[in-house]
């Protein structure tokens, strides 16, 4: 039972994931939305680094109340389900892709980016742009996938380095 809901977790943030950023950081204009806007300005402020420290407080809450009851794995799930967003989004932008999948993932995202920003939502699975119809249609996806796949991956410094700051910055 405990298998199954953490992979209920996991399934559960594919679609928290798509909510934040179909929905509120691009259909309707929220307190995501201008924060989502600075990535797609500067694919390089590439992490979520405000949610860090609000999921891993929860998260660790959780389990010091609750231990691994039913909930707390399944938030389990959706935290894993965050983290795994976090490194697929930076090998995205900024990792040389070492398989098929990540080649399809790259491209779709990239897609997003640079020829549909009101399409290909899902960084982590299409699933829900399937499901919600925001997904291209392979005939017209094929050009728009060979227009980005040439784009090198990112260099440079992420939004992480914000982390580090200390003193005026110049």
């Amino acid at each position: 039972m405990p298998a199954l809901n953490f992979i209920g977790g996991l399934a559960a943030w594919t679609l928290l994931e798509y909510v934040i950023h179909a929905w509120l950081s691009h259909t309707f204009r929220t307190f995501a939305s201008p924060l989502h806007q600075v990535h797609h300005s500067d694919p390089r402020r590439v992490f979520t680094i405000g949610a860090w420290l609000p999921v891993a407080a929860s998260w660790i809450a959780g389990l010091a109340i609750w231990g691994s009851a039913p909930g707390i794995v399944f938030y389990t799930g959706m935290v894993s389900g965050f983290v795994l967003y976090e490194f697929i989004h930076y090998r995205i932008h900024f990792g040389t892709r070492h398989n098929r999948f990540e080649a399809y993932l790259r491209e779709r995202h990239l897609v997003h980016h640079y020829r549909a920003p009101n399409r290909c939502f899902g960084v982590t699975s299409p699933l829900w742009d399937r499901i919600f119809t925001s997904e291209i249609v392979s005939a017209e996806m094929r050009p728009l996938r060979a227009a980005v796949a040439v784009r090198p991956p990112l260099t440079g410094p992420t939004n992480v380095r914000m982390l580090f700051r200390f003193g005026p910055t110049h």
